[in-house]
């Protein structure tokens, strides 16, 4: 049996090089023998179930020891062709949304403004608007237009 496997280490950064525990979890997944994906979120992972198997618990102490504070992962098997792809840039987006309410204790869109302000400031500090259309998305789920997020985003910068 192949499985795939997709981990995620955080914190996300949104533009430049990749996070040392990023990096650090993809060369342990190579360095295992497993053939690799390396994207701007997460790393999909490809081999023989016992070798994968194996092998997560030195990717996930090589992403901690890199400086990850979270590191995610996500399992299917690669011989099933009924699945979809792992990998969704979406779900990465979303998952960031989700672990936002959480934290506030309420969805976005229930938000106060000030407490709007506070999530898209959160955000950003997760690199959620390094991905495409986040700006679109993460309005969406506030309840609010783009323009007013790219409003939040400046007065964040100033």
């Amino acid at each position: 049996m192949r499985l795939e496997a997709e981990f995620t280490s955080e914190p996300f950064h949104g533009e430049g090089s990749p996070p040392e525990h990023a990096v650090a979890a993809r060369d342990a997944a190579a360095e295992a023998g497993l053939d690799t994906d390396f994207g701007p979120l997460g790393t999909l992972a490809r081999g023989d179930a016992k070798e994968l198997l194996e092998a997560l618990p030195a990717i996930a102490k090589a992403a901690l020891d890199g400086g990850a504070t979270r590191v995610t992962l996500q399992l299917r098997r690669a011989d099933d062709p009924g699945s979809a792809p792992v990998v969704e840039l979406n779900d990465a987006l979303a998952r960031l949304i989700a672990d936002v309410e959480r934290e506030l204790g309420a969805r976005l869109g229930e938000l106060d403004r000030a407490g709007k302000q506070r999530a898209v400031r959160l955000l950003r500090e997760r690199g959620a608007f390094g991905l495409r259309k986040s700006v679109s998305s993460v309005a969406d789920a506030l309840g609010v237009t783009r323009f007013t997020v790219y409003n939040y985003l400046n007065r964040e910068a100033d």
